[in-house]
């Protein structure tokens, strides 16, 4: 019998994506979940495999790691789901029984990645390094170990606040959760894009005083409208403005959700000199070979290491420095001897979403936490690529794009 179809954003290379109609997912192990997607979204980190800056990606792979849907079908050793359940899908894989799932380290899952123990994070639409799982910008998805990587959503909560919730919000709260922010702590944010105002609004929350770091200004607009100070690294020198905001200390914690794909400033005290652009050039080259330098659309950014060594110079003696910001296992650079004599704490990884869930629905159905805020358009599956471009480009305006998978 002829496999049914379903519309999906399909990878085919580096600044290649497609629309296509792809086989439905079916049930693989009895504890898998098929849910129908009923929002999807866009994220940076999608940005990066397009970009080639995060390499590994094969040709038919279904991109996107944020949804929200309807279970439709379930395997018979799912325990706690129900079909016609509304359920949030968390970006990161787990198991829910190894030992680091059950210590709450659910990104490092001893068993969501069959490429093994020491494979490391397993999440939708990811390379093959990241366990191969399709994607979630598409119709309909196969979630393994169902009772685990779905939650169940309130009837409060709308699938425009769900899909926000799938990737970015956790994101955001487990940056400011590895910060160690204290009440009154100044928390620097480098990166006012989605998971950047995410990190915002958690540090917020946390008790922190909240510098916020980027060159865009709409970006910069709503990081002020949340309650943060703000510096355009294009108008002043950042690390000058963030001592000058912190009586001479530097920020006692920093966030970094920026990533390689960070750029340099292009006006102002911090726009490099040409020869440090050459550098900044060779350096992405040394990271990502294949990453794509030219082009109208998913062009890499040019100062991969950017963020990095800003958070080392602007973070307080004896701070911490929070690391959301997604960088490929092939960037090798960083600026250790500076750290080191500063006495850091580095802390960095994938979120492990599921953690979070049971404090974010409270926050977020109390009203302490509002992600819909962010969210700026809404697109139909079928308008994706131009959505990515949009998304891309940094338009204004396009701070975060959901999908309607079936429309």
């Amino acid at each position: 019998m002829k496999a049914s179809l379903m519309k999906a954003v399909v990878f085919h290379a580096i600044g290649d994506i497609r629309v296509e109609d792809v086989p439905e997912p079916a049930v693989e192990d009895q504890k898998d979940a098929i849910v129908r997607l009923t929002a999807s979204a866009i994220c940076g980190t999608d940005l990066h495999f397009v970009r080639g800056t995060f390499s590994g990606m094969k040709k038919g792979q279904i991109l996107g790691h944020e949804g929200v849907g309807v279970v439709e079908s379930v395997g018979s050793e799912v325990r706690h789901l129900k079909v016609g359940q509304r359920v949030i899908i968390p970006s990161t894989v787990g198991c829910g029984t190894c030992q680091f799932c059950t210590k709450g380290y659910f990104a490092q899952c001893d068993n969501a990645n069959p490429m093994g123990k020491l494979a490391g994070t397993a999440f939708f639409g990811g390379p093959e390094a990241a366990g191969g799982l399709k994607g979630l910008q598409a119709e309909k998805a196969r979630v393994p170990w169902a009772d685990v990587n779905l939650v169940p959503i309130p009837d409060a909560i709308t699938d425009d606040l769900a899909i926000l919730m799938s990737d970015i919000l956790p994101t955001g709260w487990f940056g400011a959760d590895m910060a160690e922010i204290e009440k009154d702590d100044h928390v620097l944010v480098f990166g006012c894009g989605p998971v950047g105002q995410m990190a915002i609004a958690s540090a917020i929350l946390m008790g922190g005083r909240v510098i916020a770091v980027d060159r865009l200004p709409d970006r910069l607009a709503m990081a002020e409208r949340q309650g943060a100070q703000v510096i355009n690294m294009d108008e002043v020198d950042v690390l000058e403005t963030v001592l000058k905001l912190t009586d001479g200390d530097g920020a006692r914690r920093v966030i970094d959700a920026v990533g390689v794909d960070a750029q340099h400033a292009q006006h102002g005290h911090d726009e490099p000199s040409l020869l440090g652009k050459a550098k900044d050039k060779v350096e992405q080259y040394l990271i990502e070979p294949a990453a794509r330098k030219f082009g109208s659309h998913f062009v890499a950014g040019d100062n991969p290491s950017q963020v990095l060594d800003w958070a080392v110079e602007c973070v307080a003696k004896a701070g911490t420095i929070s690391i959301i910001g997604v960088y490929p296992p092939t960037d090798r650079v960083f600026p250790i001897g500076k750290a080191m004599n500063k006495n850091v704490t580095m802390r960095m990884g994938n979120a492990n979403h599921r953690r979070y869930y049971d404090v974010l629905i409270d926050h977020v159905t109390s009203g302490r936490l509002d992600p819909q805020k962010i969210l700026t358009e809404t697109e139909p599956m079928t308008g994706a690529i131009e959505a990515y471009k949009a998304f891309d480009e940094r338009q204004p305006g396009w701070m975060k794009v959901e999908l309607e998978p079936s429309a």
